[in-house]
């Protein structure tokens, strides 16, 4: 996948990092995570959720991402394990965690799940004020002018 692409994803993840998840195969709905996520790990995203959610057993997943602003859009394949590094899970608990989960992160029913990334496909939007006009006035919008395309590793 192109950098610059990749980039944009992340840095518009980062600022509105949540993600439609479910398990392959599996009935029923995606459902809204917020993603932990790192920096320095972009083959990865975390979650924490109880070990009886529709997501909680694990297993290969997809997730759906769009931004705020609407500047990314992605479909994201994967396999979500549960994360055992004990430092992990300290790094990412926070205040915001601990609202969902008042039992703490020692509560045994929580789980942290980490996404690992297979490949993902992701579009960036950047109508600029020339694809904005036409978008406003009925005139037609080619496919370069409304942003770019790409699949593969994020």
């Amino acid at each position: 996948m192109d950098k610059d692409i990749r980039e944009q994803f992340w840095k518009a993840f980062q600022a509105s990092p949540f993600i439609m998840m479910k398990l392959e195969g599996a009935a029923g709905h995606a459902e809204p995570m917020t993603a932990q996520l790192d920096k320095d790990a972009h083959h990865a995203v975390w979650f924490f959720t109880r070990r009886d959610n529709r997501i909680g057993a694990g297993g290969r997943a997809m997730g759906q991402v769009m931004t705020r602003g609407h500047e990314v859009f992605a479909c994201i394949d994967g396999t979500l394990v549960e994360e055992t590094d004990t430092a992990v899970r300290d790094k990412h608990w926070n205040n915001a965690v601990e609202a969902w989960f008042p039992g703490g992160k020692a509560d045994p029913s929580v789980v942290m799940l980490r996404f690992d990334i297979a490949d993902a496909e992701v579009w960036t939007s950047d109508m600029g004020l020339k694809g904005a006009f036409k978008l406003l006035t009925g005139k037609p919008i080619k496919e370069h002018e409304a942003g770019e395309h790409a699949l593969g590793a994020v």
